[in-house]
C-alpha cells in the first residue's frame, strides 16, 4: 500500500492560535486512549509503523530529494544540508530506531519506590505519561520519526512543528508512519504534524499553557533561544553544543589523535562534535596532533602556544571559545594542568559534553567529579553523545537543565511520576 499517494495538504489560512489549540485538544483527547493501550500494543503499533516505512521508502527519499533541491537553491550551510539528507542507510537507521524504541522497556507504569507510614497508609510512586509533547525542530527529518516513536511509547501524544527546510520530507515520513499506527490501534490524532510553515504558529505553541505539556526544541542558537525566551509552557532543551576534549598529559598519543579526529570530523554538523581542544602543556604530541587536524581538513583556530607550533594554525578570537561551529573548525588552547584545562570548561562549555583522554584513571575519576555537564566521558569520542549509542532507541532531544531531565532524553524522561496512596480508613487527626 502507497500511503504516500494522496499528500497533506498545508493549511496557511487559519488562525496559528486556533489551529494550534485545535490540534493540542484533539490530541489531548487522543493521548487519553493512548495511555490506555496495553504496553505489548503500543510497541506492536510502532512495529508496523516501521515496515511501513520501509515500505514507503521510494517515496520518503523522493520527497526529501525535493527539500535537498529547494535547500541548495537557498543556500543552506553543509551542515544543515547534512542533517537534511536521507538515504536508504539514514532512512533504514531510522526505521530500525523505531524499531528499537519498540523493543525498550516501557516506563510506564513503573514502580519508583514505595513506602508505609506509621498510620498504615502505603505510598508509592508510579511512572506515568507527561501528557501533549509539542517537539520544535529544523532541518532534521528523523526528529519526525524519533519524536513519534518515543512519544507513543511512553503513552504521549506529539504535536510535531518541522523546518520549512524539511517539509516534504517531514509529510512523507510522517503520513508513512501514521498509517502503521493507525494499523496498530493508535489513534491518528496521537501524532501530528502541525500543517502550516507560518512561524506564527511556533510562537502559539509556546503560549499554549493548559493545552501542550511540555516543549522540545530541536535546532540551532536563534530557534533554541526564542524558545526558551518566549515559552509559557515547560521546555526541555540545549542551547549549544559547546563540547570540549582535554588531552590530558598523560593521553596515550594514538588514542588522543583517534579521538580528536572523530570528535570533530565524524559529523561537523551533531550537536555532540567537538568545537574546542585542549591540550596539555605536558603531552609530548601536540605539534603531530595538531598537524593531523589540519591535514584531515580541520581550520584551526589556537592560542598563542599552539600557534608556535604550526604555521598554519589561524590566531583564535575571545569569541571562538564559545562558538559552536558546526563545521571543520576547531578552537584548541594549550592549558598548563588538570586545574586550568577545567576552568576553561566551566568559563567555556555549553554543559553539553566533555571529555578528558588520559591513562590516569585518578584523574579520569576526578574530571567525572569537577566537570558538571550533562554528559561527561572518559576516553571516547564526544559523538557518542547521542540516544542510540546510550542504549535508548532514540532521543527526543538532549537537556543540558538540571531539572527533570538530563543528557539523551528518552523513554523515561518524557514521563513523570504520580503519587499513589492506598488507605484503610486512617482519618487525619
Amino acid at each position: 500500500m502507497n500511503t504516500l499517494s494522496t499528500p497533506i495538504a498545508p493549511i496557511e489560512t487559519q488562525d496559528p492560535s486556533m489551529l494550534i489549540a485545535e490540534l493540542a485538544r484533539s490530541a489531548r483527547k487522543a493521548q487519553r486512549v493512548l495511555a490506555a493501550m496495553s504496553s505489548e500494543d503500543r510497541a506492536g503499533a510502532l512495529k508496523l509503523a516501521a515496515r511501513q516505512m520501509r515500505a514507503d521508502a521510494a517515496e520518503i527519499l523522493a520527497a526529501n530529494a525535493k527539500d535537498i533541491e529547494a535547500g541548495e537553491a537557498d543556500g543552506l550551510t553543509k551542515a544543515m544540508l547534512d542533517r537534511l539528507t536521507l538515504d536508504d542507510e539514514r532512512l533504514e537507521g531510522i526505521a530500525s530506531a523505531v524499531e528499537a524504541v519498540a523493543r525498550l522497556p516501557d516506563p510506564v507504569g513503573e514502580v519508583i519506590d514505595e513506602a508505609q507510614r506509621p498510620n498504615g497508609l502505603k505510598l508509592s510512586r508510579v511512572r506515568v505519561p507527561i501528557g501533549t509533547i509539542g517537539i520544535i525542530y529544523e532541518s532534521r527529518p528523523n526528529v519526525t520519526a524519533d519524536a513519534a516513536a518515543l512519544c507513543v511509547r511512553a503513552g504521549n501524544a506529539a504535536l510535531l512543528r518541522g523546518g520549512s527546510e524539511a517539509v516534504h520530507s517531514n509529510r512523507a515520513i510522517l503520513a508513512s508512519l501514521a498509517a502503521g499506527l493507525r494499523e496498530g490501534g493508535v489513534p491518528v490524532e496521537a501524532v501530528q504534524l502541525v500543517p502550516t510553515q507560518d512561524r506564527a504558529a511556533v510562537g502559539a505553541m509556546l503560549t499554549a499553557s493548559g493545552l501542550i505539556d511540555m516543549i522540545v526544541p530541536r535546532g540551532g542558537k536563534s530557534l533554541v533561544a526564542r524558545v526558551q525566551s518566549d515559552a509559557r509552557v515547560p521546555v526541555l532543551a540545549h542551547l549549544d553544543g559547546i563540547n570540549h576534549t582535554y588531552i590530558h598529559s598523560a593521553a596515550d598519543p594514538e588514542m588522543a589523535r583517534d579521538i580528536a579526529l572523530n570528535a570533530k570530523m565524524r559529523r561537523t554538523g551533531i550537536c555532540g562534535a567537538m568545537e574546542t581542544l585542549l591540550i596539555d602543556s605536558g603531552f609530548s604530541e601536540a605539534a603531530s596532533l595538531v598537524a593531523s587536524l589540519i591535514e584531515a581538513g580541520v581550520e584551526v583556530r589556537g592560542n598563542d602556544r599552539i600557534q608556535a607550533l604550526d604555521e598554519r594554525v589561524i590566531a583564535a578570537s575571545a569569541n571562538d571559545w564559545d562558538t559552536e561551529y558546526l563545521d571543520a573548525i576547531l578552537s584548541v588552547a594549550m592549558v598548563d594542568g588538570f586545574d586550568d584545562a577545567t576552568a576553561h570548561i566551566a568559563r567555556h562549555s555549553s554543559a553539553h559534553t566533555d571529555v578528558i583522554v588520559t591513562s590516569d584513571e585518578a584523574v579520569a575519576e576526578q574530571f567525572f567529579a569537577r566537570v558538571d555537564s550533562a554528559i561527561v566521558m572518559h576516553n571516547a569520542s564526544s559523538q557518542f553523545a547521542d540516544g542510540g549509542e546510550f542504549g535508548l532507541g532514540a532521543e527526543i532531544g538532549i537537556a543540558t537543565g538540571r531539572l527533570h531531565a538530563r543528557g539523551p532524553v528518552a523513554l523515561e524522561g518524557l514521563t513523570t511520576y504520580k503519587w499513589l496512596v492506598r488507605g484503610s480508613g486512617q482519618a487525619r487527626p
